[in-house]
């Protein structure tokens, strides 16, 4: 059997033209040339070694989406700088005015991102000069979140006492899509500002944010 004899068979039996040339010492060129009429079904051996070489190629991938992640996050980092005062007054400003409520007079936002509600507390006790005392908060769960382990995680990101919190609330509407199950596990946090009778830091505060908000949006 001549060289061409055994490409052909060895091509009937599923090997790729690599396998074949490392076999025969015959140029891929060549073999191009001979089998072109030979109809190619990959064999077991074949597939696996295709299946492998692309699963290190998405390992690869991955691991260079990773690391360009990282530098970019870095480069957005030092792109922003320290915070100034300014810049805090700002962002917590623009929290209240995309998330906040605007009605009863009343300071309150709601979100489910722990790092928003970090900023916005950060913010009323740093831009507003707010005491824990004037900054309640309420948690808002689903049936499947577990209320202790809500509070635990929610005390951290606030840095607020147990006292602080107000009576939690458990969404049990039936009609509700199944499909965000899990994906809040934590629920929602609502963020109120309390007067405990000073209203420097009740509607007077709050006539005062519709002021920065009014100067801001002119």
């Amino acid at each position: 059997m001549n060289k061409k004899q055994k490409a052909a068979a060895m091509r009937n039996e599923g090997w790729s033209y690599s396998d074949i040339s490392k076999a025969l010492g015959v140029p891929k060129s060549t073999l191009s040339s001979w089998l072109k009429d030979i109809s190619y079904t990959p064999n077991k051996q074949v597939l696996r070694r295709v299946a492998a070489g692309r699963g290190k190629y998405g390992i690869e991938r991955h691991k260079d989406r990773i690391a360009q992640t990282a530098t970019l996050i870095s480069i957005g980092e030092n792109e922003v700088g320290e915070l100034s005062r300014r810049d805090l007054w700002m962002l917590g400003l623009g929290i209240w005015l995309g998330e906040g409520s605007k009605t009863q007079e009343q300071i309150r936002v709601v979100n489910s991102d722990p790092a928003i509600v970090k900023l916005f507390i950060r913010w009323l006790r740093e831009i507003c000069q707010l005491e824990d005392e004037n900054i309640t908060v309420a948690m808002h769960l689903y049936p499947d979140s577990n209320e202790a382990d809500s509070q635990q995680y929610w005390q951290m990101t606030t840095q607020l006492p147990a006292s602080q919190f107000r009576k939690t609330q458990i969404d049990k509407r039936l009609n509700k899509s199944t499909a965000k199950l899990g994906k809040s596990p934590h629920g929602t946090l609502h963020v109120t500002v309390v007067s405990n009778g000073d209203t420097t830091r009740g509607v007077q505060l709050y006539r005062r944010l519709r002021g920065w908000i009014s100067a801001v949006t002119k």
